[in-house]
């Protein structure tokens, strides 16, 4: 597989256009809502929260819901504009086309270095070329201030190929910890749906 030619901004809009979405739900994911509305150590609001890969932007806007000002980043202009065709009035988000991967285009967006106090991570990891997973984690890490949060459900399947390329449990939590994450929560996710087997869930707290 050339994997440059899948995860281009382009193979992302064809999924989407083409329907091959089958990640989407259709709405937040239930781990994470579950977690956000019901967990005695969910983060809570105010703050600004980032979803990196936000897709159409159900995760970000369950975070608006509950008072948190969210900017969903994407590299697909279809899921973007998908994103801004659901937004809700009351709870808007910030949706913006640009690569987590991209440090220079994230601070011009205003993205700046402990500028969040959280970040959200569903889609994101399991899509980007598994080789840059380091620099991902080390750019989220960038992002969030000291005593910030990263809270993420990952995709631990063990089928080769992707994306959603899989990934071992302790193979994530290493990278968070070598970014600078110190892991609160971190165990199989509950609440999932049937098909989604092998979630992992875990919230982290950026170190000083």
């Amino acid at each position: 597989m050339n994997l440059g030619n899948e995860l281009t901004p382009s193979a992302w809009d064809q999924r989407y256009l083409q329907g091959r979405d089958g990640w989407d739900l259709g709405q937040a994911a239930p781990p994470l809502a579950h977690f956000l509305q019901e967990h005695p150590l969910a983060p809570q609001p105010p703050g600004r929260v980032l979803v990196p890969g936000c897709g159409r932007g159900h995760d970000a806007r369950l975070l608006a819901q509950l008072g948190f000002s969210v900017t969903g980043i994407d590299i697909s202009a279809e899921a973007l504009s998908e994103a801004r065709r659901l937004d809700q009035p009351e709870a808007s988000s910030e949706w913006l086309q640009l690569d987590a991967l991209d440090p220079a285009a994230l601070q011009q967006a205003g993205l700046t270095a402990a500028s969040m106090i959280g970040v959200v991570e569903h889609t994101c990891f399991c899509a980007i070329d598994p080789a840059l997973r380091g620099a991902y984690a080390r750019s989220m890490a960038q992002l969030v201030a000291t005593g910030g949060w990263l809270l993420g459900l990952f995709w631990c399947h063990g089928r080769s190929g992707g994306p959603p390329f899989g990934a071992q449990p302790q193979q994530i939590s290493a990278l968070l910890e070598g970014a600078g994450f110190d892991a609160e929560v971190w165990g199989p996710a509950e609440h999932g749906v049937p098909s989604r087997d092998n979630e992992w869930l875990g919230l982290w707290r950026r170190r000083g």
